[in-house]
């Protein structure tokens, strides 16, 4: 078995005169999941149609299982799973009749195709309408069935981009546990959203690109160590946070002020705890009531943002 599940090397995909992807490199482990995160337009799509062996790279290398994607084509496709933000599905065909068919297309034997697509009907809560034809169903549904196909046949690597676009929240978390007891197994997943909620539940390495290029590297804990220098400081009157911005503002100075609630006075600063001493100190002056006062860590949400505009 090769060192890692996939090794991009000096990736550059190039349409025409236009870099969609700039030189990226990375390595992923087997048996993990590995979270890929940038912009639209990023060039995000674009690395996986190559990894996926869909583009020709213009140069560099990517080999996946230790086999090269371009000379090994075909025997990279066998193990691994695919779903693109694309919709894909048999429009004419009942759910429970397309999982019987993909599973057949790759190959699972008969009693073993009808008792996964039976568990997997069960799992993606899909009994109520599996009677139904892939286009009488909604865009969730759809996006429900496109990604419980992917299971019908074994794989050692699964491509996710954007999996849970249409899915309620339910059905998100559902999904997510799915993946999150198959990579318990050994599964190796390679996975984008625009939801970092779903970042930090399920990845355990992430990659941020931007312009085509890489940003970032790292554990969600180590990213959020490495940019995550700003804190968001509130604190809670006892009377209204408009009625005390004249006395906030000089000792805030140029950090970014908020009023999320009428009473509520939020401040995001680098330096939030020295901050919130001089802003009690300035309050108990001006015989201002606080009734609670808090400092929060940042989001993954502000990590990625602080991470694609460059700002260290």
């Amino acid at each position: 078995m090769a060192d890692y599940c996939i090794s991009v090397s000096d990736l550059r995909m190039n349409y025409g005169n236009f870099v969609a992807v700039d030189g990226v490199s990375f390595n992923v482990d087997y048996g993990r999941v590995f979270g890929f995160l940038g912009p639209n337009g990023a060039g995000k799509t674009t690395t996986i149609k190559v990894l996926t062996t869909l583009l020709h790279p213009t140069s560099g290398s990517v080999s996946i299982f230790g086999k090269d994607v371009v000379k090994h084509a075909k025997e990279v496709k066998k193990r691994i799973g695919v779903v693109l933000q694309e919709p894909s599905f048999e429009g004419n065909v009942t759910v429970e009749k397309a999982l019987d068919l993909y599973g057949m297309m790759w190959g699972v034997p008969g009693e073993k195709r009808r008792d996964r697509a039976r568990e997997l009907v069960d799992r993606f809560d899909l009994q109520e309408f599996k009677g139904k034809k892939n286009d009488e169903l909604s865009i969730g549904q759809r996006r429900r069935v496109q990604v419980a196909r992917e299971f019908m046949h074994d794989t050692d690597l699964l491509f996710l981009d954007e999996p849970t676009v249409g899915l309620d929240p339910a059905a998100r978390r559902m999904l997510l546990d799915y993946v999150k007891k198959h990579v318990h197994g050994g599964l190796t997943v390679f996975f984008t959203t625009h939801i970092m909620e779903e970042v930090e539940y399920l990845c355990d390495e992430i990659a941020i690109i931007n312009k085509g290029r890489m940003m970032a590297i790292d554990t969600p804990a180590g990213l959020k160590q490495r940019y995550g220098g700003i804190k968001a400081l509130e604190i809670k009157l006892k009377g209204t946070a408009q009625s005390v911005m004249d006395i906030v503002r000089p000792v805030a100075g140029g950090s970014a002020i908020e009023i999320p609630a009428e009473d509520t006075v939020r401040i995001s600063s680098q330096n939030a705890q020295e901050l919130l001493v001089k802003l009690i100190e300035a309050l108990a002056r001006n015989s201002v009531q606080i009734e609670s006062v808090s400092v929060n860590p940042p989001t993954f949400e502000e990590v990625f943002l602080t991470v694609v505009s460059g700002k260290d």
